[in-house]
């Protein structure tokens, strides 16, 4: 009795599943649009106010299949301190056993951890002598996939995002 037709169909169909099981590239799959930066305001602890930089975007999949298993992630970075992180956020895109259909996208906002604070209006920490301009990047993957960059942006100096702010000319 011979055992090679048994094992040449394991051999083959373990290489027909590793073909089958590569992981797929962000950049090829999945759009970045509509990035906004701002910074939010968090809770008050009495009278200390404190603000953070936030980046919000959408995630689109401009591919041909469905996705779960999508993430976010964001670093963000003090201007003239690029080379130490000023805090990060990390999110899970798609909720557990959904995906994100071809052609649809998801709304992210991502917000650091590290924030200013101040007596004072949020507004007027930019004034202060030291505060400093915020920088985000956000990286995205699927699955198994590496993290990969898709966006640097610069952080506004505004108050909360435009897209949440009522319209002035109703």
């Amino acid at each position: 009795m011979t055992t090679r037709a048994p094992r040449a169909a394991v051999v083959l169909a373990v290489t027909l599943t590793s073909i089958n099981c590569k992981a797929p590239e962000p950049k090829v799959e999945l759009d970045l649009t509509d990035v906004e930066t701002y910074w939010a305001i968090d809770s008050a602890v009495g009278t200390t106010q404190y603000i953070a930089p936030a980046i919000r975007f959408h995630v689109k999949n401009k591919g041909t299949r469905a996705w779960s298993g999508i993430q976010a992630t964001a670093t963000f970075r003090r201007k003239g301190e690029e080379a130490q992180t000023w805090g990060s956020d990390w999110q899970t895109v798609t909720a557990a056993g959904k995906s994100l259909a071809p052609g649809h996208d998801l709304v992210v906002v991502l917000k650091s951890d590290c924030r200013y604070f101040s007596a004072g209006a949020p507004e007027t920490m930019f004034r202060h002598s030291l505060f400093k301009d915020a920088k985000a990047e956000v990286f995205l993957k699927i699955g198994a996939s590496a993290w990969t960059r898709f966006v640097d942006a610069d952080v506004e100096r505004r108050i909360g995002s435009k897209t949440l702010q009522p319209d002035a000319n109703p």
